[in-house]
């Protein structure tokens, strides 16, 4: 499907001869419109908001221009959520990423002008670099260069607010940082068991020692072991919570999507939770369960879920298996788009995949899904009529008019059966106990006080109507 607003091929389509010209493939294309620098800001006043200083640089090997201006285009968000200004973003067109430099070393030495040229101090790759291209390319550059992983990383670090969440970002970050630990000069030297070299220590003072490197690398897989074993033990308190959702047999639906799709003002939308809602990427890190109920009245369980992105890090997909886990169980996957987006056939693809990896992992079955096209008032017209004809049983809504909202509630009662059994039983007044659990588990369709006992007429769930079956009215 093409974007309403170029005329470039859809992702993975072949590029045409233009965009193929031997001047575009040697070129580092700048993409304009990226730069978020501080206008109307006096020098005194720049200083004391001064931000990390950023330019983004990204290898184009796959699909059209648009697909790679708009990829570039999610960096910038992605830096600015992370709290950089955006100074300069640049593309290069490669078959595949130098792997070297990354851009090659050419283009790293022009990379270096345009450093220089705007004041930056850090360069942001769109792509996850080896530990050696990092060390090359900042050698060339001569400012810190990170990658997009690192950078997503970062905001997860920065989001993260309760224990489990925290102690997930940790351990995604040592994973990532244990390949790339590097150092300059004699920090990384060797240090000797001894006296260095052989004379003057004699026997027994002489060795091979431990490098600070080496040091470094050993406290960091010790942390990783004390972060795997909180998280394993974190994870058993968060199955129990599930197993007692599930034993109380209310019916439960994760919401998944992109990342800032809209997931947590749908859910507010749904049950009135009132959940941090930030157009910003990845403000929902911990899950967030809500009750609510279908238009018959029976009870649901809303789960908010961590947002997905393309190319979202393997170690973070690792680190946060225990989370992703809820989808595992739910009964119904509500899967968010945002309808505004330029690409939003990609962002399904994207959360797509992460689900089938997370279902592999458990030999999970796919749960059935909704697709849910979220901010239909931001979107043109034209790209609204291309996605309904490309996603024919989606439902249309917008979390913040309330537009399709009564629809999508009619289709997740349609879609969720209900799991309850009717009853009529009389309960003995000595048994006040089965009386309060039938209030407290089931609805309540009428009650009465006859001589035998309470006469009570309910929908309740099946564990409980096995558990009053004795008890049958006559």
């Amino acid at each position: 499907m093409t974007d309403p607003d170029h005329t470039g091929p859809a992702v993975g389509a072949e590029p045409s001869i233009g965009e193929l010209a031997l001047e575009d493939r040697a070129a580092l294309r700048r993409v304009a419109g990226l730069s978020t620098e501080l206008a109307d800001v006096s020098e005194v006043e720049y200083r004391q908001l001064r931000l990390e200083r950023v330019v983004l640089v990204g290898v184009w090997t796959e699909g059209s221009a648009a697909d790679a201006d708009a990829s570039l285009a999610e960096l910038a968000a992605l830096a600015e959520t992370a709290g950089s200004e955006v100074l300069e973003g640049m593309i290069q067109r490669r078959d595949k990423p130098d792997p070297a430099t990354y851009i090659g070393s050419g283009k790293a030495a022009e990379l270096r002008q345009t450093v220089i040229a705007t004041g930056a101090d850090t360069v942001i790759c769109d792509g996850e670099l080896s530990p050696a291209q990092l060390t090359a390319l900042e050698k060339v550059v001569k400012v810190k260069v990170i990658d997009r992983t690192a950078l997503i990383l970062d905001i997860f670090a920065q989001h993260a607010t309760s224990r489990e969440g925290k102690a997930q970002v940790e351990l995604a970050q040592m994973q990532y940082m244990l390949p790339r630990l590097r150092g300059w000069g004699e920090s990384m030297s060797r240090q000797a068991g001894g006296r260095a070299g052989g004379s003057g220590g004699g026997v027994g003072t002489r060795g091979p020692g431990e490098t600070k490197i080496e040091t470094d690398r050993r406290r960091i897989r010790e942390r990783m072991s004390r972060l795997r074993r909180e998280i394993k033990d974190m994870k058993q308190v968060r199955d129990t919570q599930r197993s007692r959702r599930l034993h109380g047999e209310v019916p439960s639906i994760a919401i998944v999507g992109y990342t800032n799709a809209g997931k947590s003002s749908l859910l507010n939308a749904l049950t009135g939770a009132g959940v941090l809602v930030q157009n910003a990427l990845f403000a929902t890190l911990d899950p967030t369960t809500r009750r609510g109920e279908f238009d018959d009245g029976r009870p649901v369980v809303f789960t908010d879920t961590v947002g997905f992105v393309r190319h979202l890090p393997t170690q973070l997909v690792e680190a946060f298996r225990s989370t992703l886990e809820e989808v595992l169980d739910a009964d119904l996957l509500l899967h968010v788009v945002d309808g505004s987006d330029v690409n939003p056939m990609a962002q399904i693809e994207a959360v797509h995949r992460v689900i089938r990896e997370v279902q592999a992992d458990h030999h999970a079955p796919p749960a059935a899904e909704l697709l849910v096209v979220n901010k239909s008032d931001a979107a043109s017209p034209l790209t609204l009529a291309q996605l309904r004809s490309a996603l024919p049983g989606a439902v249309f809504v917008s979390a913040r008019t309330g537009e399709g909202l009564d629809r999508l509630r009619r289709r997740l009662g349609e879609l969720v059966e209900p799991r309850e059994v009717a009853v009529d039983v009389t309960i003995p007044y000595s048994r006040g106990d089965l009386v309060a659990r039938l209030h407290e588990e089931g609805r309540i369709d009428a009650t009465e006080h006859t001589a035998d006992g309470t006469r009570v007429k309910a929908r309740v769930p099946a564990a409980l109507a096995a558990a009053v079956a004795g008890y049958e009215t006559a």
